[in-house]
């Protein structure tokens, strides 16, 4: 067995041996004889294995190459455009290749171009060698070399309309219909050629699950006219990754428009009892209160604002933080929301605290003013995971009457005087017990508990924010505290 041989049989790479001795000699001619064949077949055996992709979605922008077998889904039409310096103009043409991991766009160059748009049909399969590149849709490969493989079956589902859960990294001419959960503002940037750029996003959700959708240039404005709650059809799109997550990105050859279709987008959320410090996770929840906004300098001399708002599902509660457009959401008690993508943070007093940032969606799925559950639906809730109107403010348990906001407090403190129902207005001269959220410091301390708010006279200091329990007598529609705790 000659050393050629040796090298190829642990070669893990489709390329036949033949291929493989005449690389083998290419790269001794290029050496100048300074490696024998030996030598010069480990370094082949190196480049063709670096080449090689599992998938397309291996393939990724910087690479020297990439060889990779793919089914042809689509064939456009050849463009010309001209070459600097030189008379005769060039031709380009895209095809849309595709593997069971992802699909990407080939572009065929010159005499390639031709070949391609003559030879070419949809349904062949391609072994393919190029070089990609971040391209204007996405990643794209310049195709070098391609030839037929007719022995080789690529099982590729080419969908007209896709599911959230189906997209990859490299997929392009996507179609996709889901739900608006949020939107975002227009953003403006200045491009290296001094022209000026804008970008917006949208989130939105299915069935399978939710994503955000990044919008250029002219897409860029229909962030604008679209509302939560409407369904669109994104047309075109093209998926890229940022921060460790799959985006929908429309440029200027694709669309985003409302369309009449009915869409189910069901949160799927994290216990509220099971979070930890450090996560980004989803709430579901119920509004149980929510502070007036804030507004503060940031150090760039630039205007913030923020909302502090409590949520509580049927294992607990926690407070969340809306920053930037999000403390403009018109949320109350009583409101059933999801929330995507938040951080969960060290808060008040080693509490944990949920920041919903500019990747954070808020999605209002129902409101619930009056906070009572009718008798059906809670008899099609389950024990593990309740309607969430059930912890509604002024939702009752079924057996014992309590409310779960009253339960979720329960072993803090016993009330000295009377039992109080949260809403019941207190008489003078009745001793109560009053937990809520600070909504206006000083003295008096204005509580809001979801329902009431409840003035209360202390020397305590508390801040914006943190939820308290004041205990004493009321006289003139003020609680006179003695104890804050």
């Amino acid at each position: 067995m000659s050393d050629i041989e040796a090298v190829y049989e642990d070669l893990e790479a489709d390329v036949s041996l033949e291929e493989f001795r005449e690389a083998v000699e290419a790269k001794v001619e290029q050496m100048g004889g300074l490696a024998d064949e030996e030598t010069a077949a480990m370094l082949v055996a190196h480049e063709v294995g670096e080449s090689e992709v599992g998938g397309i979605a291996d393939i990724e922008p910087g690479m020297e190459e990439a060889k990779f077998v793919a089914k042809v889904i689509s064939i456009g039409e050849v463009r010309t455009f001209e070459r600097d310096g030189e008379d005769e103009d060039g031709r380009v043409v895209n095809v849309e290749v595709a593997d069971e991991t992802g699909s990407v766009r080939a572009a065929f160059w010159d005499e390639h171009a031709e070949a391609a748009t003559d030879e070419l049909e949809e349904g062949d399969v391609l072994r393919i060698k190029g070089r990609p590149k971040d391209g204007f849709s996405g990643v794209e490969v310049s195709v070098d070399e391609a030839e037929p493989d007719e022995d080789t079956e690529v099982d590729v589902q080419v969908s007209d309309t896709y599911d959230i859960e189906d997209l990859s990294l490299g997929l392009s001419n996507v179609n996709l219909v889901g739900l608006v959960l949020d939107t975002d503002s227009i953003r403006t940037f200045d491009r290296d050629d001094g022209s000026e750029g804008k970008v917006s996003n949208v989130t939105l959700g299915d069935s399978t699950g939710r994503v955000r959708v990044t919008l250029w240039d002219e897409q860029a404005e229909t962030a604008t006219e679209l509302e939560p709650g409407t369904t669109v059809e994104v047309v075109d799109g093209y998926v890229r990754e940022r921060d460790g997550s799959l985006e929908l990105h429309v440029g200027n050859r694709g669309a985003i428009e409302e369309v009449d279709a009915e869409v189910e987008y069901v949160p799927d959320s994290t216990p509220i009892e099971e979070i930890e410090i450090g996560q980004t996770v989803d709430l579901a929840g119920v509004v149980r209160s929510a502070d007036p906004k804030r507004t503060f300098d940031r150090d760039d001399g630039s205007e913030g604002q923020v909302r502090n708002v409590r949520i509580q599902d049927a294992t607990g509660d926690i407070r969340v933080a809306l920053w930037g457009e999000k403390a403009d959401l018109d949320v109350g008690p009583g409101d059933e929301i999801a929330l995507g993508d938040v951080e969960i943070q060290d808060g008040w007093q080693d509490d944990l605290e949920a920041s919903a940032g500019w990747q954070s969606t808020i999605t209002v799925l129902e409101s619930d003013s009056s906070g009572a559950a009718s008798d059906s639906q809670a008899s099609e809730s389950d024990d593990d995971n309740a309607g969430l109107s059930d912890f509604a403010s002024g939702g009752s348990d079924s057996e014992s009457g309590t409310t779960a906001a009253a339960e979720s407090n329960a072993g803090r403190s016993e009330t000295s005087g009377p039992e109080r129902e949260r809403g019941d207005e207190p008489a003078d001269g009745d001793e109560v017990e009053f937990t809520g959220v600070v909504v206006q410091a000083g003295n008096p301390v204005v509580l809001d508990d979801g329902e009431t708010t409840m003035s209360v006279d202390t020397e305590v200091d508390v801040g914006l924010g943190e939820e308290i329990t004041a205990r004493g007598v009321v006289r003139d529609g003020r609680l006179e505290a003695n104890d804050v705790f």
